[in-house]
This record gives structure tokens, C-alpha cells and sequence, in this order.
């Protein structure tokens, strides 16, 4: 895989009621997800709560997800901390697993060392990993982080790393962005972060979407995706899947989308999430639910 593509669920992760992660939840959930049609996971992103983990959870969950049976290259994992040797660690280990890629972050917090900096960070990781396996997507989303990973950033770090530097995840909700990096960086896969953006994405050189909806809706945005692809009439597909979207982006994506997880499934510890987040609850999920109609029929069925 050197250019990834489709539709990637950056998953989230169930926790027990005293916060360990609920492993059992954890594995039928990816599976599900997978099952459901997504192309890729991506493990620990801002959907997964990944800066709540340590990461020694993180490497723990992701072989889980390896011993019962997903294959490392449906899998793109969040590796991005602001420490550049925990980043190593968390991409060095996800590359020995096999993974298809590692979603990078720029180093947060220095927000003001501007695209050297950023520059010289991922060239490091690169030469600290030192292995040629190894994929990255890099994630800009700067209305968390702080730090923008700019069109030019981008051009120059798959100008200096074509093998490597293959892929970008654009959180940023701002499609001029998207549409920057595409000019700037014609060898870099770019994934908007909503399948809002999905159709028109498509239209314009993009690749598909990593989106946190995916972990309730992968079927539908799975077939928008083929659809589009294949040249067909999606105009009424299109407009369900943002109008799913919606409602859970609306209520707030991951107690939103856990809420629901809980009501579906009958599982309230869909309910647990970790500090800072306060806990979803099970009346917000109920409400969620009769909103989406039947359009959430399919939601926790295995």
C-alpha cells in the first residue's frame, strides 16, 4: 500500500466502569466496524480518546485487536504524541505489527516553531523508526492541537519521504484546506474527516474520508463511497448520510455515537468515557436514536 483510499473508521474505545478498556467491547466493536464495510481502522484517534491513554495501552489494545484475528493491514493507528521518542515508540511498534500506515499528529503544544519545526519532528520520527514498512498520515486538526500541518508542509515532507509521507487526514472542516494539500502535494492521499465531504472530496482528488461516523454508519458511507466511485445517481445517499451525521455530530461525536452504542447494544459501558470527557448517558442515546430513525436500525446488530 503506498496510496491508501476508501473509508476509514477512526474507532472509539469502550471502557470498563473502573476505566480499563473493555477488551471484548473492544475487539466485537473493530470487528463489527469492519464487518459493516469500512476499508480501514484507525485506532486511537481524537474519536478513540487517544491522548487519554498511556502508551503502554495503546501498544496492549492494538495487539488485542491482532490476536483475535484483524489483520494488520486493515489498521492505521494514531502514533502521534508530543514527545518525539513516544511517537517512535507507538509507530516503531504499530510498523513490527504490520499496520497499513500510522496517522501522525505534529508535535502540539510549541505552536510556534512553525513548518521547520514540524519538519525537522516528522523527518526525525522517519530516521528513528528507520523502516521502510512504515506509512504515515499526517493529521492536521488545528482546532485541537494548536498546529496546522499546511499544504507546504505537506509538499515538502512527501517531496523529501515519497514512500513514506503518503497520506492526510484533514480535520480541520475547512474543504480549502483539502483542496490546498491536493494542489500542493499531488503523491498525498487526502482524506477529508466527514463523509459530508465525501462526494465532492471524491470530485476533487481526494481519496474517501476518516471520519468518527463511521463507527456507527459504515455501511451506507461505504456504499456512497462505491457508488461514487462506479459514476452512479447518489444524490439521495448523499444527502442520508449527512443527515445522520448530523444528528450525532449535532450532540457531540463521542458521547454521542457511545450513547447510541449503549442503547443499541443493551451495553451500558458504551457509557464510560475518560477524563476530561464527562460520561455519555443512556437518555441521550435513547433521544439520539429516535432521531435517526430507522436509519440506526442496523447499530449494534452483529
Amino acid at each position: 500500500m503506498t496510496r491508501p483510499q476508501g473509508t476509514i473508521a477512526p474507532i472509539l474505545t469502550p471502557f470498563e466502569s473502573d476505566g480499563r478498556i473493555a477488551r471484548d467491547l473492544w475487539i466485537s466493536h473493530a470487528k463489527w466496524v469492519l464487518g459493516q464495510g469500512a476499508h480501514f481502522l484507525s485506532p486511537f484517534g481524537t474519536t478513540g480518546e487517544a491522548l487519554s491513554l498511556s502508551l503502554r495501552e495503546r501498544m496492549q489494545a492494538l495487539e488485542w485487536l491482532v490476536e483475535a484475528g484483524i489483520s494488520p493491514s486493515r489498521m492505521m493507528p494514531g502514533t502521534g504524541v508530543t514527545a518525539l521518542s513516544e511517537t517512535a515508540e507507538l509507530s516503531a511498534h504499530a510498523v513490527g505489527l504490520g499496520c497499513a500506515g500510522v496517522m501522525v499528529l505534529p508535535s502540539f503544544f510549541y505552536t510556534a516553531v512553525g513548518d521547520n519545526g514540524q519538519a525537522r519532528y516528522y523527518s526525525e520520527l522517519i530516521e528513528k523508526v528507520a523502516n521502510p514498512a512504515m506509512k504515515i498520515i499526517l493529521y492536521h486538526i488545528p482546532q485541537n492541537s494548536g498546529v496546522p500541518v499546511s499544504p507546504a508542509l505537506t509538499a515538502r515532507l512527501n517531496d523529501a519521504f515519497p514512500d513514506t509521507v503518503v497520506a492526510y487526514k484533514d480535520s480541520g472542516g475547512d474543504w480549502n484546506n483539502a483542496a490546498a494539500v491536493i494542489a500542493a502535494a499531488p503523491g498525498v492521499a487526502v482524506f477529508p474527516s466527514s463523509e459530508a465531504q465525501l462526494t465532492k472530496g471524491l470530485a476533487s482528488g481526494a481519496v474517501g474520508c476518516i471520519s468518527a461516523t463511521v463507527n456507527l454508519n459504515a455501511a451506507a458511507i461505504r456504499a456512497l463511497y462505491d457508488r461514487t466511485v462506479a459514476g452512479e445517481e447518489i444524490a439521495e445517499a448523499d444527502a442520508a448520510i449527512k443527515a445522520f451525521r448530523k444528528i450525532i455530530q449535532d450532540a457531540g461525536l463521542i458521547p454521542a455515537m457511545k450513547a447510541v452504542l449503549a442503547v443499541r447494544s443493551g451495553d451500558r459501558r458504551w457509557l464510560n468515557l475518560r477524563a476530561p470527557h464527562e460520561n455519555a448517558t443512556f437518555e441521550s442515546g435513547e433521544r439520539l436514536v429516535a432521531a435517526l430513525g430507522p436509519a440506526a436500525d442496523h447499530i449494534g446488530l452483529s
